[in-house]
């Protein structure tokens, strides 16, 4: 395969990849607290001396969609929403990581859990408690809990040192190379935050990944019937 075969199936791989970010943010529409995922692309040129230098780009690198995403109100007790910056962060077999999905339940001991079973971390990272017995829960906005008037906790709001590191783990999840206390963030209660995802968008951007991969395959096809094409004619 000559070079311009090579350029062509890196750009066709990119494509496929980012079709698949697509798909996995349409299934996520309605998730709370998704964050829709894009894909940034690189350009290689390779240049050796007086030789036509070479250019090819690869799309493996996915980025986090930060933007704000509208809140949906459910009056439940311990449905939290941020409003601003900031994640929450829960305590997972892989470590700790974080999150914007706010639909927790404290557990039969009282310790605050997430829908899949982890625990919610406290601005000092220990999990945060919530005797079984406590009445009239109330979330402030900086996320100090109470019970009956009297705190319990604070729930902490993180962000990553490096927002390039965030890296989706799974679901709702993210990891980063770093954290350190969100500023300007307010925890909203009886809310839960919408996935930031736009429907329409996404299916735009599909239909116009998938014309892009057709023509980078019409261009496949046809390389590989002039290759055929001359061998037939050499070997005549």
């Amino acid at each position: 395969m000559d070079a311009s075969g090579y350029v062509t199936l890196s750009r066709q791989s990119g494509l496929l990849n980012q079709m698949q970010g697509i798909a996995n943010n349409i299934a996520n529409a309605s998730t709370n607290g998704f964050r829709r995922e894009g894909m940034v692309f690189s350009e290689y040129v390779q240049a050796a001396g007086d030789a036509p230098s070479l250019s090819m780009g690869f799309g493996n690198t996915r980025v986090v969609d930060l933007l704000q995403a509208g809140l949906t109100q459910t009056g439940g007790s311990f449905d939290l929403a941020i409003e601003g910056g900031g994640f929450f962060m829960i305590d997972t077999p892989q470590g700790q990581q974080l999150t914007r999905s706010g639909a927790f339940t404290p557990g039969p001991d009282g310790t605050l859990k997430t829908d899949d079973g982890f625990d919610v971390l406290d601005a000092g990272g220990s999990t945060v408690f919530v005797p079984p017995d406590a009445r009239n829960v109330a979330v402030a906005q900086d996320g100090t809990v109470s019970a009956d008037g009297v705190p319990l906790g604070q729930i902490g709001l993180w962000q990553p040192t490096d927002p390039l590191s965030l890296a989706h783990q799974s679901g709702t999840r993210f990891t980063a190379s770093g954290v350190e206390p969100a500023a300007g963030g307010r925890v909203m209660q009886g809310y839960l935050e919408d996935s930031n995802v736009d429907p329409l968008r996404e299916v735009a951007d599909m239909i116009s990944v998938q014309r892009a991969y057709e023509l980078g395959q019409s261009f496949l096809d046809r390389e590989d019937e002039r290759a055929r094409a001359v061998i037939q004619t050499l070997g005549r």
